[in-house]
């Protein structure tokens, strides 16, 4: 759910989903189509079907027990490197670097002089974060560097002043130059498929049951961005298209 979305919007559904499925048994009595549901208006749904199709795995390979080894996770559906170094780190207490955003950051500051890190991971960062694990209390490192990064080392307003490191910060040592990559845009959101695909999506959540069509052309003026969008939908198994013409959140 903290992929790419800030804790103040996270926190109540993951809430909700603690009350509701308090371990991945819970969950994966459920179909699919309540945790698009429940996932509310988090963003990028498909994550929501990839942490239910997590949790039939770990119930009928792991007896419902989330597995600790960083190997294992990785091999569970919608696991990627983030996410198993995470669990292994922060539920587990293993030796592992966890990179989101604010890490590498910090890291692209504080060792390489760089404003900003590339767009996407590398190889070398993955190399510089191993090396400056330590060998005992990792996850509380891991832990310290993300919070550094969220609260002081900022993208737009480092507060340098407040930084426990700023005396050793290789960026502001040599000046705090710029980024010398591309601008850095912000995604655009209004008009764009991923708004029509959440007004569609937003119909089938608010609905406990087949939707006619009517109900979904009625949200969205344009027609072919609409019916793209709803081919979307049903394409990454976010709804279902049944034979009477109506539609509904997966079931299957």
């Amino acid at each position: 759910m903290l992929q790419q979305t800030p804790v103040a919007r996270v926190l109540p559904v993951w809430l909700e989903w603690m009350a509701r499925w308090p371990a991945p048994k819970a969950l994966a009595a459920e179909p699919p189509g309540e945790a698009v549901r429940h996932w509310g208006r988090l963003g990028y749904p498909r994550r929501a079907l990839r942490l239910h199709a997590c949790a039939k795995a770990i119930v009928a390979e792991h007896d419902g027990q989330v597995p600790s080894d960083h190997a294992t996770l990785l091999a569970l559906p919608g696991i990627g490197e983030y996410t198993a170094a995470a669990v292994a780190s922060f539920a587990y207490g293993g030796r592992h670097a966890v990179l989101d955003t604010n890490v590498r950051r910090v890291f692209a500051r504080a060792v390489r002089a760089e404003e900003y890190p590339p767009t996407a991971t590398s190889a070398a960062e993955r190399r510089l974060a191993e090396a400056l694990l330590p060998e005992l209390g990792a996850a509380r490192w891991g832990v310290a560097v993300m919070e550094l990064g969220a609260l002081v080392c900022t993208a737009r307003s480092p507060r340098c002043a407040d930084c426990p490191i700023a005396g050793a910060c290789a960026w502001r040592l040599a000046g705090k130059p710029p980024h010398a990559g591309p601008a850095r845009k912000g995604q655009s959101y209004a008009g764009t498929d991923r708004q029509c695909r959440g007004r569609l999506l937003a119909v089938l959540r608010s609905a406990h049951g087949p939707v006619p069509k009517a109900a979904l052309d009625a949200v969205w003026d344009e027609p072919i961005q609409r019916e793209r969008a709803l081919d979307g939908l049903i394409t990454d198994g976010l709804a279902e298209h049944l034979d009477d013409g109506t539609y509904r959140l997966p079931h299957a």
